[in-house]
């Protein structure tokens, strides 16, 4: 199937590992230039030369930001005044108590995980508008429809993702740029891929089985019983992005791996 992305620009935060590499490398793979974002440029040279060892020829390039402030986004923007698909995938995330959460992680976590995304859409949607074609789509997760209570302040973030991807959806009714979220479940990431580590030599117990036992009681509601890859939250992104996806706008969409129980 063409997806019609050659030719592209792309734009993903984010994704020197986990999800948001392989949304660039999925991106690069179906013809979009891609640019790769990190913290440091020797982690964005690095993404950038293992998409390129994927697909020879990929049109790949990387901007070094930070975003716990607004000088990251303006900083990339500078370098990449426009681009047709913006994938709000940065993030960040700390398991804390309730109580023990102060103000500043509170702020912390929105400026990175929702202000970044606020930022560079405000800016990059005039050019989609003008060319009467876009795609905006943040990284959400199923945290945003049940706020875990260990780390009530992310799960917020998440929601708060949700309501902004569906607000630009409106504020751009009837124009080809469309606005939509992703709600992705527990992915086989890098973090996630430690974490399972770290708890298998603690416990004394093989990484199955410890996979096996957190769905069992942590995420008891999963119909898929594992961790899903980050090539299957890159495939529905993927196709968001593309210009197949034109009927998809405003949308909260699951890649959660049947954890979250709502039909709707």
């Amino acid at each position: 199937m063409d997806l019609k992305l050659t030719g592209k620009v792309a734009l993903v935060t984010g994704s020197t590992a986990g999800i948001g590499f392989a949304i660039a490398r999925s991106l690069a793979v179906e013809g979009a230039h891609v640019y790769v974002n990190g913290r440091t440029q020797e982690r964005v040279s690095a993404a950038m030369a293992a998409i390129r060892s994927h697909a020879a020829k990929a049109e790949v390039d990387g901007i070094a930001g930070d975003f716990s402030d607004s000088a990251g986004a303006q900083a990339v923007i500078a370098k990449l005044p426009a681009v047709d698909v913006l994938v709000n995938n940065v993030g960040i995330f700390e398991p804390k108590p309730f109580t023990e959460i102060p103000d500043e992680d509170w702020y912390r976590l929105f400026e990175v995980n929702v202000m970044s995304g606020v930022r560079l859409a405000r800016h990059y949607l005039a050019g989609m508008l003008k060319k009467n074609w876009g795609r905006i789509i943040f990284i959400s997760s199923e945290s945003a429809v049940q706020i875990p209570a260990e780390m009530v302040h992310y799960g917020v973030t998440k929601t708060a993702q949700i309501a902004v991807a569906r607000g630009i959806a409106e504020s751009v009714a009837g124009s080809g740029v469309t606005s939509n979220s992703i709600l992705a479940g527990p992915t086989e990431s890098e973090g996630v891929v430690g974490f399972v580590e770290a708890m298998a030599k603690q416990q004394k117990k093989s990484q199955e089985e410890v996979q096996k036992e957190f769905f069992e009681h942590a995420r008891p509601t999963s119909l898929l019983k594992r961790f899903a890859t980050v090539d299957e939250v890159a495939a529905m992104v993927t196709f968001v992005a593309s210009e197949l996806s034109s009927a998809t706008n405003g949308a909260a969409l699951r890649v959660d791996g049947g954890v979250v129980r709502a039909i709707l």
